[in-house]
């Protein structure tokens, strides 16, 4: 975006009344930021929606003062602009009506054809919260997606670190402006993470991370990615906001189930009981659920990481299913000379390692 043109999106930003819809609605009319400021009342308000009080509001010359600040601040430390028209905008993010006219970001971030997941959760991160993150991004590795998450404690920097370890792009998601760092004591992350990924943000450089904010935060979260997975949320929590968010966004969700007695598993188990999550015991799931072992050749090795050791008894019947596909419980147990009760827990414990997939009406079929 040329520097003038940024100037009045800028401008357009801080118009009272002018949220992301409204802004979009305008731009779409008018073309340009510096179009609405220059047209007159009697065509802004031809347009539906556009009243007395918001047009006033568009006659504000304080606002040009406060777009100068900002730009100097985006110029003096090298912040990128990504703007909802341009290619450079997260694409899934541009189809989401609220999503934000314009974006800051810092690090190396590309987007080009890349998978997106988001991976959120409980600050309050458990043993098996932070093995079942670190399991499943390094599973996921070869396929070289961007991990998004909140660079929050607890699961998100967990996400972070478990995609840097796997050399995978990691994007945070902020809560504030990119002139500070929150919560301070993950400043060390920030420099390794700008080398492959970095940071976003929609918030001005004079915003702090207020509570509200977060909440504004989530929707980009969610937004932005073609899945998002709740790794473990007590049965209140930002997370279950940023999955309610993304299941508005028609995108898929995935939770890691875990004991009823466990805190930080309710949230999980509660978005599975009630089918707004979909089950995730390991990364096979969401390849499977998402297609990408039929749109990537790069699936190949995942699944070479993801095929755990199987027994004999596993192994004749994983064979026997890739050969011939979806097949009823009871054919398999006859066809590999199997009684029923002992097919249905050997095709349970291959479920759990992720080798196979249940199907409705008693079908199976190996991932």
């Amino acid at each position: 975006m040329y520097e003038e043109e940024l100037f009045y999106v800028l401008a357009l930003q801080k118009v009272e009344l002018v949220g992301d819809i409204v802004a979009k609605k305008l731009l779409n009319h008018f073309g340009t930021a510096k179009n609405v400021f220059e047209s007159k009342a009697s065509k802004l308000s031809s347009i539906d929606g556009i009243g007395s009080i918001l047009i006033k509001n568009l006659k504000d010359k304080s606002v040009f003062e406060k777009a100068e600040k900002e730009l100097q601040f985006i110029k003096e430390n090298h912040i990128d602009t990504l703007f909802f028209q341009d290619d450079n905008y997260p694409e899934k993010l541009k189809h989401c009506i609220d999503g934000p006219i314009l974006l800051f970001s810092s690090g190396n971030i590309d987007f080009k054809n890349r998978k997106i997941i988001s991976i959120v959760g409980t600050r309050q991160i458990t043993s098996y919260g932070m093995e079942s993150c670190k399991k499943l991004i390094a599973d996921l590795a070869p396929l070289d997606p961007i991990i998004v998450s909140g660079f929050a404690y607890g699961v998100d920097i967990v996400a972070h670190q478990a995609a840097m370890e796997n050399n995978l792009q990691t994007i945070g998601i902020l809560a504030h402006g990119l002139n500070q760092v929150y919560p301070k004591v993950h400043t060390k992350y920030v420099a390794k993470m700008e080398e492959n990924g970095g940071f976003i943000t929609e918030f001005w450089s004079n915003s702090n991370p207020d509570k509200e904010n977060f909440v504004k935060r989530n929707r980009i979260v969610a937004g932005m990615s073609e899945a998002t997975i709740v790794i473990e949320s007590a049965d209140k929590g930002g997370s279950l906001i940023t999955a309610n968010m993304a299941m508005d966004y028609n995108r898929d969700v995935f939770a890691f189930p875990g004991r009823s007695t466990d805190k930080y598993s309710r949230g999980c188990n509660n978005l599975i009981k009630t089918q707004k999550a979909n089950l995730m015991t390991s990364a096979a799931d969401l390849i499977y659920m998402l297609n990408w072992d039929l749109d990537s050749e790069k699936s190949k090795p995942v699944q070479k990481q993801l095929f755990v050791e199987l027994d004999n008894d596993e192994q004749k019947i994983y064979d026997y299913l890739l050969k011939s596909g979806k097949e009823l419980l009871d054919i398999i147990a006859l066809e590999c000379e199997f009684p029923v009760y002992k097919i249905s827990s050997i095709l349970l414990n291959m479920e759990l390692k992720g080798v196979v997939r249940p199907l409705p009406g008693k079908l199976f079929e190996a991932i």
